[in-house]
């Protein structure tokens, strides 16, 4: 998702922003001067470690710059790795261990991050950055005394560093010692009175307060200099809906998921607002919309937002309207008449497959739906998760272009533009937006996707993010208990589409599959695994994440 701030953002130092170092200098230099700028002194590490030129701390600072540079692009599992050699090479670089931290943090592995902090500041006790990487994951844990702490720990050694203050600012608020916040944000503005951070997060802090006029100025004097800065919507969403102001709120949340339609707090705040409105099918829709997550790390504001859509709809769920026992609907997208890159021909015939199948072996109600765009795709979802109220089953089968990017497996509307790798946020369809659509059945939750194909925008697409798959199919997930999520290929591998005018094999294995009677869920993808290997000469191999409920065997076809 689109964060404007992260709380947890990391700098080597306090300086790291400064005048770029002298451009005659030689690489040694410039790899060592931390005052230097980002980009520069990045190439110049990377030219020496290319070259092989280096040992012992100059090339555990060089492979430092390096994992820095790799977790700003969400590649944490490279970055952890360049970062372990650079401790192996100067286990004192607390640098380096910092983040490692970092890191292992934004994967979800906070254990790790916070034994690596703990090891940085054993070895200094004085390095301000690792205690506000600390407190953020007490902040996010709930502990606001201990981030508090951590926090005040960062300013007092390193009172230049922006973000101690401006968490030390939200933690305060949290904890409604508004005051303290605020003096806090003044402390911030004078290390930079334009920091974003600041207005953004201090509008929540005068919101809370009850002072909507000054609230309101922050926000908007923000929203004005960045009107697409969706953090920012959603903070004065939020100030809205303090004030009681909910039609001012909705207004904000809309345009939130109108730039950003896989955002979670503007689906958790617009859920809410629909549940005081009596809208309760709306409110579940919202609300199973940010409470799926693929992703194991969420900024804290993010997992405070799903924490209360989980908590909504497990409560809203039970109000649910029943429908007749054994019910079960599908939704069938085949997506192939690209406007901005290359047409597929297939998945309309895979689809249209597909869809023909699972009607003859007896769903009540089959969507089947071909080329859609983006406002189309989320539409389609929307009217699908209403069917899935009121079933035991819900599938959803897609066919087309789809992929992974900077850790977020996305599929991809017709109309989609890519010009950069970050656009896929705003642009397509996540994953956790298709299994928030199934999530609402009662029993089996299946999501196939015969997607995994080459992605047609990468020769050209602007790269800012970690692009080790976003070639090549999509990425492997852990979705929650309850739900099965089919690849047509193993991830990071592609899938065939079929030759001229047959189906691709994945899909001419399911649909021959699911005719067969008394095959269990779990055993008829093993076998389709098997067909599909077996066609394709051991150049696909499709996989299975996830498992529906245990005490119970489901069929597409029961027999005799």
């Amino acid at each position: 998702m689109l964060r404007v701030v992260s709380l947890s953002l990391v700098i080597l130092t306090a300086g790291l922003f400064s005048a770029a170092a002298d451009p005659q200098a030689d690489d040694l230099t410039l790899c060592r001067d931390r005052q230097a700028e980002v980009q520069a002194r990045a190439s110049a590490c990377d030219n020496l470690l290319k070259a092989d030129k280096l040992t012992g701390k100059d090339k555990a600072i060089a492979l430092s710059v390096r994992g820095n540079t790799l977790i700003s692009k969400r590649d944490y599992d490279r970055a952890i790795e360049t970062l372990s050699i650079a401790i192996d090479l100067d286990p004192d670089y607390v640098i380096a261990l910092n983040l490692r931290g970092l890191a292992y943090e934004r994967k979800g592995q906070d254990d790790l991050a916070m034994a690596d902090y703990n090891l940085a500041l054993r070895k200094r006790p004085t390095y301000g950055v690792p205690y506000n990487n600390r407190g953020v994951i007490h902040a996010r844990r709930g502990a606001l005394q201990s981030a508090l702490d951590d926090f005040s720990l960062s300013i007092k050694y390193t009172p230049k560093f922006l973000l101690g203050w401006t968490n030390r600012a939200r933690a305060r608020t949290l904890m409604k010692d508004f005051d303290g916040a605020i003096a806090d944000f003044a402390e911030a503005e004078k290390i930079d009175p334009t920091a974003p951070q600041i207005a953004s997060n201090r509008c929540i802090t005068y919101g809370m307060m009850g002072k909507y006029a000054q609230a309101l100025a922050d926000c908007n004097g923000l929203i004005e200099r960045q009107p697409k800065n969706v953090f920012a919507i959603n903070n004065r969403a939020d100030v809205s809906m303090m004030k009681g102001d909910l039609d001012a709120a909705l207004k904000d949340y809309n345009t939130a998921i109108q730039i950003n339609p896989n955002n979670i707090r503007a689906h958790s705040g617009r859920g809410q607002i629909y549940e005081r409105k009596k809208d309760l099918a709306q409110a579940r829709a919202d609300y199973r919309a940010a409470a799926y997550s693929l992703t194991k790390f969420d900024e804290p504001d993010v997992a405070r937002a799903r924490a209360v859509a989980q908590e909504r709809l497990a409560a809203l769920t039970l109000q649910a309207p029943a429908g007749a026992t054994g019910r079960r609907v599908a939704l069938v997208i085949g997506n192939g008449s690209y406007k901005n890159v290359h047409a597929l021909p297939n998945p309309p015939r895979d689809s249209k497959l597909i869809a023909s199948v699972l009607r003859d072996v007896g769903f009540q109600s089959v969507i089947s739906v071909n080329d859609l765009t983006r406002d189309k795709f989320f539409d389609a979802l929307k009217a699908f998760a209403e069917e899935a109220e009121k079933a035991d089953w819900a599938v959803v089968y897609y066919a087309g272009h789809g992929f992974e990017i900077g850790g977020v497996n996305y599929l991809v509307p017709v109309d989609a533009k890519l010009a950069a790798d970050k656009d896929a946020e705003t642009q397509a369809v996540a994953l956790e937006q298709v299994i928030a659509a199934v999530g609402a059945a009662r029993k089996m939750r299946l999501v196939v996707l015969d997607a995994c194909r080459d992605n047609p925008f990468a020769p050209s697409m602007q790269r800012t993010l970690s692009l080790k798959l976003v070639d090549k199919g999509f990425s492997n997930i852990e979705p929650g208990a309850g739900f099965m999520v089919v690849y047509a290929a193993k991830h990071g591998e592609t899938a065939m589409d079929g030759d001229g005018s047959a189906n691709s094999p994945f899909a001419t294995a399911l649909a021959r599959e699911i005719r067969q009677p008394r095959i269990e869920i779990r055993k008829l993808f093993d076998i389709i695994r098997d067909d599909v290997w077996a066609a394709t000469k051991h150049e696909q191999q499709p996989f299975t994440y996830g498992s529906p409920p245990g005490r119970e065997d489901f069929y597409f076809v029961a027999g005799k």
